[in-house]
């Protein structure tokens, strides 16, 4: 029987690849409302994510190089959307 892999979609950047991971980590998520990234704050997540950096590094990439772009993204990215804070004052 043929067993096929699910292919992860084309990211083009680095940084296009930290987000993904982040997000199908469950570490980061879209603002509904905005489209705004937030960090969910989740350890657990934040530890998939850079385990999948370190394990499985976006072809010509070493793994040091993309978990240093997912602790760029991380730090990059608050825990509220910028727009919700203006919406609510």
């Amino acid at each position: 029987m043929l067993m096929t892999k699910e292919r992860r979609p084309a990211i083009r950047t680095l940084r296009g690849w930290a987000i993904n991971v982040l997000q199908e980590a469950g570490a980061i998520q879209e603002c509904e409302e905005h489209g705004w990234m937030q960090d969910r704050a989740d350890p657990h997540a934040r530890d998939r994510a850079f385990d999948v950096a370190r394990q499985d590094p976006p072809s010509g990439f070493s793994p040091d190089e993309a978990v240093a772009e997912v602790h760029g993204v991380l730090d990059s990215i608050g825990d509220t959307c910028p727009e919700c804070r203006l919406d609510a004052a």
